[in-house]
């Protein structure tokens, strides 16, 4: 077995590729906040791809974390020189080792919050990114606006020395930066939200407003927020993942990464200081991501959201079980091409009816084992994003939506917390309670978890949602998750 840190690279199993450029002459360049899986599966590979080119070795990244769970991920990637293991797993069963060192370094922030804001404020960073999940934004579902009642983000406004949010950690950087004279860098969201950079200016100007009112309008501009569109299907890493490295290829590494082949990165060229020629290695470098990015978020993250219930209902553990059986791969591709893809823009050089049938084929990918537990996992931050945009906007255009009530009809049902073999369902979310509580009264009052304002506004008073999501809600109750998408089928 071979320890993963830089004095093993050379003895490492030849079927594990390493760096090909001395990790010594990588400068950082990027901080990155929420150094989980995706980013590195996603971004921290590109500039991997991009350093064993011989460039970039200026762009070399710094991992931020602020949550409690992030001092795990610290300790590990120390302990292994910020080294870690990214596993392609292909359908076959053909297995792609490569080790990533495009990460030199990564601060807890609850250790050092005014080291963490240093470490932003030196002129050598020129991007901060973030992958925070959509929760992350700290707005509020249904109008939008920053959630200034956060406690955290009241600590924040009263401690600005001392932040415990990412809004205070990145816009006190900013300030001392302004201060100092030090040109601003770029703030990048790689997050699933529509309009990613668009929301995380709102939210992080709006922090600063309040913070300051002259550097909030200093920000609002001189700091570009470019939009993304990020796409790697990325399961958690299991035990299993770390026990078949080692057995497989002898490497000794705490906490590698799994994904899948696929990758893509759709990214608006909005820089102000800068950024690593991305475009070299694959990234599509556009003036506007959001035909892309609907794409993405209203066909594959909502066919996640329209599999993931259902499917666990059904008794099914995992995506690739449910998109290996021919009735859901028709619903899937029903809700894709009738529902989702009538609202979009045609998207420059995409099929869709290509891209459709990718996604069948991604999701069934049996190496990725990626649990449908983890796609019905934070749905309050999620369904309001991907699904019911596409709901409204077949309202508005008289289309087919029901389907999609369907989905949401799914995810009430999951939330009552019993499967249909009476088995307890661990509901992650973090509205939980408030939700678990809602949904306990679906038998009851049916409309009641759709008459939850803060989640679905006035949703509630289209006559056609309300009675596709109750026809469904109780076809449910009474004949389980197959016949209902049986019926949704043949309709």
């Amino acid at each position: 077995m071979t320890a993963l840190n830089n004095d093993n690279l050379n003895r490492l199993d030849p079927q594990v590729v390493s760096p090909r450029y001395d990790r010594r002459d990588v400068t950082p360049g990027i901080v990155h906040f929420g150094v989980g899986g995706f980013h590195r599966a996603h971004q921290a590979m590109y500039l991997d791809d991009l350093m064993n080119r011989g460039q970039a070795l200026d762009w070399g990244i710094i991992g931020v974390g602020v949550m409690p769970g992030d001092r795990r991920m610290q300790e590990i990637l120390a302990a292994q020189d910020h080294l870690y293991t990214l596993v392609v797993k292909h359908p076959d069963g053909h297995y792609e080792p490569r080790v990533i060192g495009s990460i030199v370094d990564y601060r807890y922030a609850p250790d050092d919050p005014g080291a963490v804001i240093e470490t932003m404020a030196d002129p050598a960073i020129r991007i901060v990114s973030l992958t925070v999940t959509e929760g992350g934004y700290n707005f509020h579902p249904v109008s939008g606006e920053f959630d200034f009642d956060n406690p955290d983000v009241c600590h924040d406004l009263d401690n600005p020395d001392s932040p415990r949010t990412t809004f205070g950690l990145i816009v006190e950087a900013l300030r001392l930066r302004r201060e100092r004279g030090v040109a601003p860098f770029t703030v990048m969201s790689c997050d699933n939200i529509q309009g990613n950079g668009e929301v995380a200016h709102y939210m992080f100007t709006a922090y600063a407003r309040r913070r300051d009112a002259d550097l909030g309008t200093w920000m609002e501009a001189e700091v570009p927020f470019p939009n993304s569109m990020v796409d790697r299907i990325t399961p958690v890493t299991a035990p299993s993942d770390i026990e078949e490295l080692a057995s497989r290829f002898g490497v000794d590494d705490a906490w590698p990464v799994v994904c899948e082949p696929f990758t893509q990165w759709v990214l608006e060229d909005r820089f102000a200081n800068g950024r690593p020629a991305f475009e070299e290695v694959g990234v599509q470098v556009v003036d506007d991501v959001e035909p892309y990015e609907l794409m993405k978020l209203r066909l594959l993250n909502a066919s996640h959201q329209a599999l993931c219930y259902f499917g666990y209902l059904a008794g099914f553990r995992y995506a690739h079980e449910v998109c290996q059986d021919p009735l859901f791969v028709d619903f899937l591709l029903d809700y894709m091409t009738r529902e989702g893809t009538p609202t979009l823009a045609p998207v420059p050089g995409v099929d869709l009816e290509e891209y459709r049938r990718t996604l069948i084929q991604r999701f069934a990918n049996p190496e990725i084992k990626d649990t449908l537990a983890r796609l019905c996992a934070e749905s309050s931050d999620r369904i309001p994003k991907w699904l019911l945009p596409v709901i409204r906007e077949q309202i508005v255009r008289g289309g087919e939506m029901h389907r999609a009530a369907a989905v949401v009809a799914s995810w009430a049902r999951y939330v009552e917390g019993v499967d249909e073999q009476g088995e307890p369902i661990a509901v992650v979310d973090r509205l939980k309670e408030e939700l678990m509580a809602i949904a306990a009264n679906n038998r009851r009052q049916p409309t009641a978890f759709i008459d939850n304002r803060e989640l679905f506004g006035d949703l509630n008073a289209e006559e056609r949602f309300r009675r596709a999501y109750l026809d469904a809600l109780d076809s449910l109750h009474h004949k389980g998750a197959r016949a209902t998408v049986e019926a949704l089928v043949k309709c």
